[in-house]
């Protein structure tokens, strides 16, 4: 309409009771803010203010979601519970390394070494290859996309942490995380096996000189 999209945005929320950021381009800049952010590009909270705001990030954002949260408002008149960055905690309550059904090759020790490996085919954790699931925020385990047909991990693509701010500026994108404490639980559940047997062993030992 020949206007800045940034006059649309500040005359709409005027008469907003509260503002939806929908998509990591809405709620942290997008990848258009990516460095040097030759555009200046910023989140809507960045410029307008005085009003509720509610964080909804992806890239793109889970519908479901989306339509959650606007139910929530239609419904009881109030915006749903926010974490400490403005999104509601029922679908950015828990990472997505929480729900991740490969949780148990990680806690296992079991890792996709590379992405044509046969650990990748057999479905093994994707951690080493640079999921960010360990550190995103999201409900893609729990409501996934598509009517919860599939989403990146279960295609067998790394997490990109698309809902966290700034993703756009990991170089590179797919890079192990080195900061998260990696369990060797098959050693160790060996390790525990051999010292319940020891015990088991010394208590036998002990119940027969009694």
């Amino acid at each position: 309409g020949g206007k800045p999209f940034l006059q649309n945005v500040k005359e709409v929320a005027k008469g907003a009771a509260a503002i939806i950021e929908i998509g990591s381009c809405a709620t942290w800049g997008g990848i258009q803010a990516a460095r040097p952010n030759p555009t200046q590009s910023v989140a809507v909270s960045k410029v307008v203010s005085g009003k509720p705001i509610i964080k909804v990030p992806g890239c793109p954002p889970i519908p479901e979601v989306i339509t959650g949260v606007i139910m929530h408002y239609t419904l009881f008149g109030q915006i749903p519970p926010l974490d400490s960055k403005g999104r509601p905690k029922q679908f950015y309550g828990n990472r997505i390394h929480d729900t991740c059904y490969r949780r148990p090759f990680f806690d296992a020790g079991m890792f996709v070494e590379r992405f044509d490996d046969l650990a990748s085919k057999a479905g093994w954790c994707l951690y080493k290859v640079g999921c960010r699931g360990p550190e995103t925020y999201n409900s893609c385990g729990n409501l996934r996309w598509w009517n919860g047909l599939s989403y990146p991990i279960q295609s067998g693509a790394p997490c990109a942490g698309c809902s966290a701010n700034d993703f756009w500026d990991q170089d590179p994108l797919y890079e192990r995380l080195l900061h998260i404490p990696v369990p060797n639980a098959v050693s160790n559940a060996d390790k525990v096996g051999m010292v319940v047997a020891g015990a088991v062993t010394a208590g036998v030992a002990a119940h027969g000189i009694a």
